[in-house]
C-alpha cells in the first residue's frame, strides 16, 4: 500500500493536525516508510513465541478473588466531615 499526498492530507485532517501544503509530500513519504517497516515486521516468523509482559521472565503476582465487606466502616467514616448512622452525610443539592 502506498500513501499519496491526498491520503496524507486526509489523515492529517482526521487527526486534526495542521500540515502545510508543501509539507504533505514529506508526510506521505514518512507514512510510506512506516508502512514499509510494518510490512517487514509481518514477515517475521513468530510461530511458537509466547506473548510477554516484560523483557525479563516473570509471573504477575495474583491474589485470591474473594468478596469481603471490608470490615472498616469506622475507619472509613473517621475522616468524613459529617457521618450519621454509619453513612456519609451530604448536603441536599436538589430541592
Amino acid at each position: 500500500m502506498s500513501i499519496d499526498t491526498e491520503t496524507a492530507r486526509r489523515v492529517a485532517k482526521l487527526a486534526r493536525i495542521k500540515v502545510e501544503e508543501d509539507a504533505l509530500p514529506a508526510l506521505a513519504s514518512e507514512f510510506n516508510a512506516i508502512l514499509g517497516f510494518i510490512a517487514q515486521l509481518s514477515e517475521v516468523d513468530v510461530e511458537g513465541v509466547e506473548p510477554m509482559t516484560s523483557v525479563t521472565p516473570q509471573r504477575l503476582k495474583r491474589r485470591a478473588d474473594v468478596v469481603t465487606d471490608g470490615n472498616q466502616q469506622e475507619a472509613v467514616l473517621k475522616n468524613a466531615p459529617d457521618a450519621r448512622e454509619g453513612f456519609f452525610a451530604v448536603p441536599k443539592v436538589v430541592e
